[in-house]
């Protein structure tokens, strides 16, 4: 069974190994393992980490399972494995959206709903917040589109957005009304 927790600063070692386990075979076949690794150190440096919770107003969840198989003989305790993180902005300048930044989960967890409960609880958080809208950007090659696409999103316009170093972004915004 999947759980859902909030994330804080001092999880940030576990977003950023997810990143890292992540972020190459998502986007390994779209874009040049220059970027990738620039990205990673852009978006992923533990100190933008800190930024994005602390001054940009992102949250982050964590997604995780307890694993049955590896209980801790010295407590009895189950063992918790993370498999994925997304992160969202509520109200994104004031339009009443909620930005989703963020969603990973480790390659082996793809297909496991992991991706799809992320979804649910920011749906659920929009909602309570009062903002009818979910709203994202995703890589016009990601095959993500249509993992978006089944959930309701549509894509709204693409955008071109530089990123220094030479790099840009080549992204649809898609949206989802609540």
């Amino acid at each position: 069974m999947i759980h859902i927790r909030n994330a804080f600063t001092e999880d940030i070692p576990i977003i950023r190994d997810i990143a890292y386990q992540t972020w190459p075979i998502a986007f390994g076949d779209i874009l040049e393992s220059q970027q990738i690794d620039y990205m990673l150190e852009m978006m992923y440096s533990a100190s933008s980490l800190t930024d994005q919770i602390n001054i940009n107003g992102h949250r982050f969840l964590l997604a995780f399972f307890y694993d049955l198989e590896n209980i801790n003989n010295e407590s009895g305790h189950r063992e918790c494995r993370y498999i994925g993180y997304s992160s969202y902005e509520l109200n994104i300048a004031g339009t009443g959206k909620t930005k989703i930044h963020k969603i990973y989960i480790l390659p082996k967890y793809q297909g496991s709903g992991c991706g799809k409960a992320m979804i649910k609880e920011i749906e659920k958080i929009a909602r309570f917040n009062n903002n009818g809208t979910l709203s994202l950007n995703v890589n016009r090659n990601n095959r993500a589109i249509t993992f978006y696409k089944n959930f309701g999103f549509k894509i709204i316009t693409e955008e071109n957005i530089d990123i220094g170093n030479g790099f840009f972004m080549e992204d649809y915004v898609m949206e989802k009304v609540l």
